[in-house]
């Protein structure tokens, strides 16, 4: 999948700004590429959840609309684990179609990473970034 080096630093930024919470989000796609980045508020305000505000969510996904994208991916940070699905988050993908991003925080390290959940399977999903 490819992505655009500034989403990368907006994933990045957005997940350090909310820590030590999680933060989340979805991604538009444009001609294949990860162009836009919608940061929502994790309601949850949770260091090892996130939930959307649904308001937020409906608005995401019309502005993507209105600007000719789609959203491809939802995105959370893992503040203090690694850059991979929590057995929660395998629990909780329950669209197939979705790309599931993670940023990690852990060790002070960044670190985004990218997989396919279908039916409980991980898929881990390189991204392309340019």
């Amino acid at each position: 999948m490819k992505i655009k080096k500034e989403i990368i630093t907006q994933l990045v930024n957005h997940a350090k700004k909310e820590t030590p919470l999680e933060a989340c989000g979805y991604l538009g796609v444009k001609d294949g590429v990860i162009a836009t980045l919608y940061a929502l508020t994790n309601v949850d305000k949770s260091s090892e959840h996130f939930s959307f505000d649904p308001k937020e969510q409906f608005a995401a996904v019309k502005a993507a609309r209105v600007s000719g994208m789609g959203t491809c991916a939802v995105y959370h940070s893992h503040p203090i684990s690694p850059a991979r699905p929590s057995e929660e988050d395998i629990k909780l993908a329950y669209d197939p179609s979705m790309i599931y991003v993670i940023v990690s925080l852990a060790n002070n390290k960044e670190e985004v990473k990218a997989f396919a959940i279908k039916n409980s399977e991980v898929k881990e999903i390189i991204l392309e970034i340019q």
